[in-house]
């Protein structure tokens, strides 16, 4: 059974999203993939963006703002109307620093919309999607009279 199509065209959205919210493109994130329910988005490594020098890791805070944005993307890509929506809780499971040199992808998935809150699994990498560096479950609040 297929999914039943937007009543808005999401793309402005995931545009606005990664060019004109301050932080994520200052982090230089970018959309990977978005379908009804999903988004994937990617933060590439500089050096700027490194936590400790000595090690080359990307900030674990980076990939917290990657986790949570792309939480957003994938509930704002689930609702069937443009709306406000606000993090509520993001839990973040680090399984192991990403490695030297390398930007992070994250993919978010909304299994669950209600009235008012939106429920979300996400998980990152660096370079295999099979050997994660993060694991996150997220609510967010949904604002429908904006």
């Amino acid at each position: 059974m297929s999914e039943p199509p937007h009543t808005y065209d999401t793309a402005p959205v995931a545009e606005r999203m990664t060019d004109h919210v301050p932080h994520a493109a200052s982090l230089g994130m970018t959309l990977t993939a978005m379908e009804k329910g999903r988004g994937t988005m990617t933060t590439p490594w500089r050096e700027e963006l490194v936590g400790d020098p000595e090690t080359g890791v990307i900030a674990s805070g980076v990939v917290t703002a990657l986790i949570d944005h792309t939480c957003g993307l994938a509930i704002s890509s689930a609702c069937e109307t443009p709306q406000p929506i606000a993090t509520l809780d993001l839990r973040i499971d680090y399984l192991r620093a990403a490695g030297p040199g390398r930007g992070i992808t994250a993919e978010a998935h909304c299994y669950k919309l209600s009235r008012s809150i939106g429920f979300v699994r996400a998980q990152a990498w660096d370079v295999d999607s099979s050997d994660l560096v993060a694991t996150a479950q997220a609510t967010f609040m949904l604002n429908p009279r904006g």
